[in-house]
């Protein structure tokens, strides 16, 4: 598949920092005076930070990507210093990649590169300081856990992450792996009384306008790695009744034909007040 990510120019980049709040992914951070791309992992590659840099030193390539290999990662990263490397795994334990981070781990010892585990922060503006907490990748307790006050009689919410826009999911977030994904329509958890207890339970997220939004080619390379790279075990794709919302559902087979893994999807038609109109299922297992 290709992947969109950023490339810093070193020689340019003075150090300034303003790229940073513009990365809702958190994976900038300035290091030894230079603005560096901490983890590739996380660029979703949309190119938020590009304006904020007045020098022009970060731009966006294209390029095909292999499946993601932390090993490969941390060898590049542990030549850029102890600084970069801390980093790098503070990054991991933060957005819960705890695999990756013993992958990380495991390869530093092998080298015999001394370094300590990072301690987990649970707070979600931690997770990158400097950038917005509402793009923060972060999963949430289950409904029955949930503390605060709640209306008496009110349904609970079944969502288990955040964010949920397709534009600013990272498809190697925890949370996405060996899961059950329902990709809906924004407007259907509007038109769907009964939403969060018939379809969202037990099911992670992601939502998607496929008329207004813009980067759909990003959407398509997403879906892909979800299915490959975070290895859903199925997908549920929910549109509304309108003709332009078909395109979510063209997606979702455009990714399937473009991924190496094949699982079914479950597709359902919704009415403009909710009531299910059309169902069906495409593709085995």
């Amino acid at each position: 598949m290709k992947r969109k990510i950023i490339r810093i120019d070193e020689g340019k980049c003075n150090g300034c920092g303003m790229c940073i709040p513009g990365c809702p992914e958190g994976a900038l951070q300035v290091i030894e005076g230079k603005a560096r791309l901490i983890s590739d992992l996380f660029c979703d590659g949309l190119g938020a930070c590009l304006g904020q840099c007045p020098e022009g030193a970060i731009m966006i390539e294209e390029r095909e990507a292999t499946p993601y290999d932390e090993r490969k990662v941390i060898a590049g990263i542990a030549t850029q210093g102890q600084a970069v490397i801390e980093a790098h795994l503070k990054h991991l334990r933060e957005h819960q990649q705890d695999a990756y981070l013993r992958q990380a781990l495991d390869y530093l010892q092998f080298q015999g590169i001394a370094t300590e585990t990072p301690r987990k922060t649970n707070h979600p503006a931690a997770l990158h300081a400097g950038s917005c907490p509402g793009s923060s990748s972060v999963s949430f307790a289950p409904a029955g856990e949930i503390t605060g006050v709640r209306t008496p009689g009110a349904s609970p919410s079944r969502l288990t992450h955040w964010p949920v826009q397709l534009h600013l999911i990272s498809p190697h977030a925890a949370h996405f792996r060996d899961s059950d994904l329902l990709l809906a329509a924004d407007c259907v958890a509007f038109a769907m009384g009964g939403f969060h207890e018939d379809f969202l339970k037990g099911r992670t997220l992601a939502i998607a306008c496929p008329k207004l939004d813009s980067g759909q080619e990003v959407y398509l390379d997403k879906l892909t790695s979800l299915i490959d790279d975070a290895e859903l075990k199925t997908l549920t794709v929910i549109i509304m009744q309108v003709p332009c919302c078909a395109g979510l559902l063209r997606l979702a087979r455009s990714a399937m034909a473009r991924a190496r893994r094949k699982i079914p999807i479950r597709f359902l038609v919704v009415g403009l007040r909710g009531d299910i109109l059309q169902e069906g299922t495409e593709g085995r297992a």
